[in-house]
């Protein structure tokens, strides 16, 4: 008889399936929208809209887009009070993070 996930689950001990759902819980924090982060964060559109200095319905249309400035991205993460960080990945060597995109460049006489 197939058995499903649910099934699996139920049979782990309470300490193994405290083990699965810390990772899947992780899994699911690598990736998300804006609007999930945003959400994950607490934050209504009109919040995020007061820290950007925009409108409701400009929040709406950045959560809506797939392709956004870099400095967009920064200033909408910085709103919810995050940093952002580019990461390159590739197969044959360690992950690299990318300089002078993401982070604000310290302006000069700082």
């Amino acid at each position: 008889m197939p058995r499903n996930v649910n099934d699996i689950i139920k049979n782990l001990s309470p300490a193994q399936r405290k083990r699965v759902e810390k990772r899947a819980a992780a899994l699911i924090a690598e990736e998300m929208t804006l609007r999930q982060l945003r959400r994950a964060r607490k934050l209504t559109q009109q919040k995020l809209a007061k820290s950007l200095r925009i409108g409701q319905e400009g929040v709406s249309k950045l959560e809506q887009r797939t392709d956004l400035l870099i400095s967009t991205l920064r200033n909408c993460v910085e709103g919810m009070g995050g940093q952002l960080h580019l990461v390159a990945e590739f197969p044959d060597r360690p992950p690299v993070e990318l300089a002078g995109f993401a982070a604000r460049e310290a302006q000069k006489g700082d």
